[in-house]
């Protein structure tokens, strides 16, 4: 664990301090608790949003074959029509 510092407002620290004794825990407790919340990724989500996403184009038919669109792709020179 490393250790860091946070300049919080009065007000937010307050509440933190307050939630803090409610619950008998300690302010970085709260913090690191918000923190993976909102930042960590759930692999359980990410994994659901991956499997959705397979087959999606399998019932396109404007692209033509994969492995060819695939390869057009590649060739595409936008990198050098952007650096004009």
């Amino acid at each position: 664990m490393r250790r860091t510092q946070l300049y919080l407002d009065d007000d937010l620290w307050k509440l933190l301090h307050l939630i803090a004794r409610q619950s008998g825990g300690t302010i970085s407790e709260l913090v690191r608790n918000a923190i993976r919340e909102k930042y960590s990724q759930d692999r359980a989500r990410r994994k659901e949003a991956c499997e959705a996403i397979i087959g999606l184009w399998k019932d396109r038919t404007d692209i033509g074959e994969t492995d060819d669109y695939v390869r057009d792709l590649r060739r595409d020179s936008r990198l050098e029509r952007l650096a004009d």
